[in-house]
């Protein structure tokens, strides 16, 4: 049976030091799941890390969640940056992971390793994620070699959407199986601390983690990972799509349609704002006030 975090009853959040890459490493020793959400911003680091979570990816996905992008592709490192910033402003336990957006690490593994330093030194950032498996593990090693944590992704990756033809479960067969833990093996090799497995059978993913010594951080990969991720926006019923790894448990879009109509219908009955809602000015000072805005009024209509 899997243990459980201890976690402070009086704020829900989990008793200890900041989450490192050692702490990714213990809770898989000690069979212990890491829960990883994503966020954009500080607001919504605070409340993550309130509730409890290891670590926070700043996940490209912000293209499609905060940007309105149809895909990832669109997302750059100026945007990266900035929103992991806003995210490192609002946590201060758990560990934030920036994402390498699409052609930030492809080129080269020099500019891979100078853009990942971006996301540490400009954003904050503990580590940082990059997709592919044994074609990006020099690049992750490059990385990891300059003391940069690194987070690898395989399976289904956003990224390469118009290769894949579309999003659709990966490594469905023998081939592309063996071939998906030779990635995982690699990027081992390669120093990652941890392996996002996205949108692969269940059975693969429980036989990749037990193989591998990394951290298996799964998404739609069933619950035999070493912890999961999963998307802000879809947790919380914020998005107009839910995918089917991901379960809705709270449907705050509607909450938040429903508040902000009735704002607007006491805005326009005159209902609000009243007044505790604002401030009044000295008795003495507005009548000195109305005075002297009479006598100015005067003297124009004089002129």
């Amino acid at each position: 049976m899997r243990k459980e975090s201890p976690v402070d009853p009086s704020t829900s959040e989990p008793v200890g030091l900041p989450v490192t890459t050692m702490t990714f490493r213990d809770k898989k020793a000690e069979d212990v799941p890491v829960v990883v959400v994503t966020a954009y911003d500080a607001g919504g680091a605070r409340l993550v890390e309130r509730a409890g979570v290891d670590a926070i990816l700043v996940g490209d996905s912000l293209g499609m969640t905060v940007l309105g992008h149809d895909d990832t592709l669109r997302v750059t490192m100026d945007d990266m940056v900035r929103h992991t910033a806003a995210v490192s402003r609002g946590a201060s336990r758990a560990m934030v992971i920036g994402d390498m957006p699409f052609m930030s690490f492809q080129v080269s593994p020099e500019e891979a390793l100078a853009n990942a330093g971006r996301l540490v030194v400009e954003g904050g950032a503990t580590a940082v994620k990059l997709e592919g498996g044994r074609r990006v593990a020099e690049t992750a090693g490059r990385i990891v070699g300059a003391g940069i944590p690194v987070m690898g992704h395989v399976g289904l990756t956003p990224q390469s959407v118009h290769a894949f033809g579309g999003y659709s479960t990966q490594a469905k067969e023998t081939g592309p199986a063996i071939e998906l833990v030779e990635d995982c093996v690699a990027l081992q090799e390669a120093g990652c601390f941890a392996i996002v497995l996205e949108c692969i059978p269940a059975e693969l993913a429980e036989r990749a983690t037990a193989l591998l010594e990394a951290s298996t951080i799964g998404i739609g990969a069933g619950a035999g990972c070493g912890g999961q991720v999963q998307v802000f926006h879809d947790l919380l019923g914020l998005g107009e799509f839910v995918p089917r790894h991901a379960r809705v448990y709270a449907e705050l879009g509607e909450a938040v349609v429903d508040a902000v109509g009735h704002y607007a219908a006491d805005v326009r009955a005159g209902s609000f704002p009243r007044d505790e809602h604002g401030t009044r000015m000295d008795a003495g000072a507005l009548e000195e006030f109305d005075e002297r805005l009479a006598a100015a009024s005067s003297a124009s209509e004089e002129e």
